[in-house]
């Protein structure tokens, strides 16, 4: 073998080694684009993944910040209605009240309502003998009404059963407040059993008892409780 086809040959040999180094170079290139592209798309699907979290998370925290702020919104609406409404009836107890106590300073209207609270009273408690406790102011009217009101519970107690039950009834030494609205406290057994017939009292129990049909009538159609 002379020199040119050592040459040659040794050409042909590098030319086979360099094609296939190429190949080799472009397989690695492929598989290196192609895990990167895999990689890619992970990171990518990923981050997407990441960010549809994060934004349900939001999305959930506002719509529950929303609701929160919606519930204390009617809450506080519902409050002040209702605060509303319970000064109306206050408002409105006053207002009896004040009828009321100028009922108790006219005599004819208010010596029937003693003498029915004193019945009323008596009839409870129906003993032989009862006490009653009354206003200062109302002392000297009561003592002149004890035997119009003695004589309204026999014929009551007559009418009710067909029986015949004798009454005794003493005017306190003890007084109730000078500022109640009026009416009388009917004891008995030396104050042991009473019952409270003042008009503050049968104010209050109404105001209390009658409540749903108050806001009926003050509130027709309201559907807010109290």
């Amino acid at each position: 073998m002379d020199d040119l086809e050592a040459l040659s040959q040794t050409d042909k040999m590098c030319k086979v080694i360099l094609d296939e180094a190429r190949t080799e170079a472009a397989k690695l290139e492929a598989k290196a684009n192609e895990d990167y592209a895999a990689e890619k798309m992970k990171v990518v699907s990923m981050m997407k993944q990441k960010v549809q979290t994060e934004n349900t998370k939001t999305l959930k925290q506002v719509e529950t910040r929303r609701a929160i702020e919606k519930s204390t919104s009617v809450n506080k609406a519902r409050l002040a209605k209702i605060g509303a409404r319970q000064q109306c009836i206050e408002r409105m107890q006053g207002e009896v009240a004040v009828k009321l106590a100028e009922a108790s300073k006219s005599d004819v209207k208010y010596k029937q309502i003693l003498i029915d609270l004193i019945v009323q009273g008596s009839i409870k408690l129906m003993e032989e003998e009862v006490t009653l406790q009354v206003r200062p102011q109302d002392v000297n009217l009561v003592k002149s009404l004890v035997d119009a009101a003695a004589q309204a519970f026999v014929r009551e107690i007559q009418k009710q059963t067909g029986a015949k039950k004798s009454i005794k009834m003493v005017v306190d030494k003890d007084n109730l407040p000078a500022n109640s609205l009026g009416g009388v406290v009917v004891s008995c057994m030396g104050g042991m059993i009473t019952v409270d017939n003042t008009l503050d009292t049968r104010l209050k129990l109404v105001m209390e008892g009658d409540r749903p049909a108050l806001r009926s009538m003050l509130f027709s159609g309201s559907k807010v409780k109290m």
